[in-house]
């Protein structure tokens, strides 16, 4: 496979910001070692790491024993959690909001199904797909209406949709006229799944206010991403890269291009980021 070399920049960045499923990972979900050696040098390096994913916050034991102990932004950007599990930025929808997004949706795309994602909690409808979940921790089941009735206050953190008929471009194109701006529209799997946050909230947004915060500025970000749930995040740092296996519209937006997940394209990046750095692991 060809792949566009890697750019001889000026230095390396003070901060990777990377997408795991598609990414960093395997297809197979692994991290490889390879993989696990390149972040350990990249942060002893003193280059700062932060794993920003679709996946919902109750992951983050999974992410922890699989990857490591590193800042996570998870679920597209809605909770941004210290290695230590402690949250440090939430951003779930506004209260009583999502009852309608999910009418207005219905609407717009009839015969879709929706799911839930709380703090540590998954709740769905009873035709939503088993495969779009896949963890143990799935709570109630019901009618949208019904969950949202007996989860008063519980903020929810997203909003997913599926739809049994319906091409991918054609259910996002759909809903997200039916979400309009009460909602942040995309997609993330390559299938019939549409995934809703809060407005406003992206994976970039929470990935420029939690860096701000430690004085990093966006040009001095490298991201690595390969779907649309990626693109923002990709547009507001200055190194953005595309892995070889993305979504054509992120390779079209990318400025520059990785290795595929399967060989280990983020790693290879970080290695050459270390060696700029000059602090070869020993």
């Amino acid at each position: 496979m060809t792949t566009t070399p890697l750019p001889a920049l000026a230095g390396p960045p003070g901060l990777v910001a990377t997408d795991l499923d598609g990414t960093l990972l395997r297809s197979d979900g692994t991290l490889s070692r390879r993989t696990a050696d390149a972040l350990a040098a990249a942060e002893a390096a003193g280059i700062r790491l932060v794993l920003v994913t679709g996946r919902p916050p109750r992951s983050l034991p999974s992410l922890h024993s699989g990857i490591g102990r590193y800042f996570a932004i998870t679920a597209n950007g809605a909770a941004v959690y210290a290695p230590d599990g402690t949250a440090v930025r939430l951003s779930p929808f506004p209260a009583d909001s999502v009852a309608g997004l999910v009418s207005r949706v219905r609407a717009a795309v009839p015969g879709v199904t929706f799911a839930f994602e709380y703090a540590s909690a998954f709740g769905h409808e009873p035709g939503y797909p088993a495969w779009s979940y896949g963890e143990s921790a799935v709570e109630p089941v019901g009618t949208a209406d019904q969950l949202l009735a007996r989860s008063p206050g519980r903020p929810v953190f997203k909003v997913l949709a599926h739809h049994p008929d319906l091409g991918l471009h054609d259910f996002h194109a759909r809903a997200s006229l039916g979400a309009g701006t009460d909602a942040e529209t995309t997609h993330s799997t390559g299938l019939a799944l549409v995934e809703f946050s809060a407005p406003g909230v992206t994976k970039a947004s929470a990935l420029t206010a939690w860096s701000a915060g430690l004085g990093i500025h966006p040009d001095d970000i490298a991201a690595f991403g390969d779907m649309p749930n990626d693109l923002p995040m990709l547009r507001a740092v200055g190194r953005s890269y595309a892995m070889a296996n993305a979504d054509p519209e992120v390779r079209a937006a990318a400025r520059f291009h990785a290795p595929g997940n399967d060989e280990d394209g983020v790693a290879r990046v970080l290695e050459h980021f270390v060696r700029r750095t000059g602090r070869l692991p020993a």
